[in-house]
């Protein structure tokens, strides 16, 4: 028998678009028909994407056409899904601090490039710009925090916040500062696995009253394991620092670094790479620059991945000294290195600022397979 196309239509005028008002036919949703004697073939373009609509329209599609067309008719049902793809909203979905304006992270992908150097630095001169400040020092195995701002011997109170005991955070310098270095004894070895170091991290983030701050610095331990996802499965991070000194080795590591908050599972915007220890200058001799680990190695990386380079710090001995008697150098008056930490904290801002104005807020991730902690795929 040959059918007729007409007949078909008019058929298929008797199924309703899943979700819509209209009829298949009226919606435009079906868009091709093509009869071969007693053979059919519909093309149905549908927007709900669930199972159920699309094995709903089939099964109608199917009946219908036998029903009132002809029983014997061979149908082959082409159903494609068009869902209307979801605005992009600026909302947060992890548990954001209430009161916190920025979460900003400061990684490197190796130790010793002075990134907790940096870090203390930067709060400081932010609080000098007049921002209110926090910092939470989130080396498990290796908290130095409490040493650089001078209060090793502090211990957080306890205040009641809405009918809740809280954590107040330590302050100094007019930068409110929580470490797990404050709960052990200085020669104690903090030795837990990941879980238990992730569930400390979480209470001195979420059990503290941090108050209203305008940025949280976070001083994250090197590498890119286990504190890393977990800070980022917890807080919806503004945005990323990363620390490196110009040798070839740190740079290989502040590349996976950068890797890391780039991966597609992750997706925390990197602000820019800072060069520390960019160059050794003697106080006998301030206009010479000795470039002892290589120069310009991390402005180039920076150039490289098309990522803001912030700065170059130099390698002053003046800077060490202050970090260890807890004063940071950042401090100091009209000197070489108060100029190079505000102009590393000014483009720190600048790129923030920037972020926020093109990009939505951070979502906090979250992973729930082995595959959020495969290693970085290669650009």
């Amino acid at each position: 028998m040959k059918l007729n196309k007409a007949d078909i239509l008019k058929a298929l005028e008797g199924i309703s678009a899943p979700g819509e008002g209209q009829n298949i036919v009226e919606s435009g949703a079906v868009t091709n028909i093509q009869v071969f004697g007693d053979e059919v073939e519909v093309d149905v373009t549908i927007k709900n994407p669930s199972l159920q609509a699309k094995k709903k329209t089939e099964v109608e599609i199917l009946k219908i056409i036998h029903r009132e067309v002809y029983e014997k008719a061979k149908i082959k049902v082409n159903l494609k899904v068009d869902a209307p793809s979801k605005p992009k909203v600026n909302q947060i979905k992890g548990d954001p601090i209430p009161g916190i304006q920025n979460i900003i992270a400061v990684a490197s992908g190796k130790g010793g490039v002075g990134k907790s150097t940096v870090t203390a630095n930067l709060a400081v001169t932010l609080a000098k710009m007049g921002f209110k400040v926090g910092l939470l020092d989130t080396d498990i195995y290796g908290p130095s925090m409490p040493i650089m701002f001078d209060v090793a011997l502090e211990k957080p109170l306890s205040v009641n916040v809405n009918g809740k005991s809280k954590m107040k955070p330590v302050e100094n310098y007019g930068v409110k500062l929580l470490s797990i270095g404050f709960f052990t004894q200085p020669n104690q070895a903090v030795i837990w696995r990941g879980p238990m170091a992730s569930k400390a991290l979480n209470q001195m983030i979420f059990d503290a009253h941090w108050g209203e701050l305008d940025f949280l610095l976070l001083d994250l331990p090197p590498g890119t394991g286990d504190i890393h996802l977990s800070i980022m499965q917890s807080l919806p991070v503004t945005g990323a620092v990363v620390v490196s000194t110009p040798q070839e080795i740190a740079l290989a590591d502040a590349r996976k670094g950068v890797a890391m908050f780039q991966q597609e599972a992750i997706s925390v915007p990197v602000l820019g790479i800072v060069e520390n220890m960019a160059y050794f200058t003697p106080a006998e001799l301030p206009n010479n620059k000795y470039h002892i680990f290589g120069k310009d190695g991390a402005k180039n990386l920076a150039k490289d991945l098309d990522t803001p380079f912030l700065g170059e710090i130099p390698l002053v001995q003046s800077i060490r000294e202050a970090g260890d008697v807890g004063r940071p150098a950042a401090m100091q008056t009209a000197t070489p290195i108060e100029e190079a930490f505000e102009e590393l904290t000014k483009n720190v801002v600048q790129e923030l600022v920037r972020r926020n104005t093109d990009l939505p807020p951070t979502e906090a991730i979250k992973i729930t397979t082995m595959a959020g902690c495969a290693a970085v795929k290669k650009k």
